[in-house]
């Protein structure tokens, strides 16, 4: 566990490619769910018609998607607020990444039709969140 932390660096620049690599993850997805459900050409005039109509892997790969948007705001927020507060930034740097993991698990866990997974992990990136939002709140006392 010690050599995943090393991996982590000291620095904002840490959490700020975490914020850009979770900025990216919806994207990800729909890219995924654009090539599991046979997107082509004639489909990018309309494209999120084509992706109402896709179904099972492909589908869940698009919600896996819309989930991402949903709480990227509160991630993005929490990172911010953390730094602003002066959370140290070692904490912050892998608090962001373990979510930015947790949410790669997610998606994968949402394709495969992992359910319960799915539901555990959503629960865990929140953390990561919640925890940031946490400790923000205790350094400003």
């Amino acid at each position: 566990m010690n050599a995943l932390l090393e991996l982590v660096s000291d620095t904002a620049a840490s959490a700020i490619w975490a914020m850009v690599v979770a900025s990216l993850l919806p994207l990800a997805m729909a890219l995924t769910a654009k090539a599991i459900g046979g997107f082509n050409l004639a489909d990018n005039a309309h494209p999120r018609d084509f992706l109402q109509g896709t179904t099972g892997a492909a589908a869940r790969a698009n919600a896996a998607q819309q989930n991402s948007y949903e709480t990227l705001p509160i991630f993005l927020a929490a990172v911010l607020t953390a730094m602003l507060f002066f959370v140290p930034q070692s904490i912050i740097n892998i608090l962001a990444w373990l979510y930015v993991l947790i949410r790669i698990g997610f998606c994968v866990a949402y394709i495969t039709n992992l359910a319960t997974f799915r539901s555990i992990l959503w629960v865990l990136s929140i953390a990561c969140c919640l925890m940031l939002f946490y400790l923000a709140i205790r350094v400003s006392i």
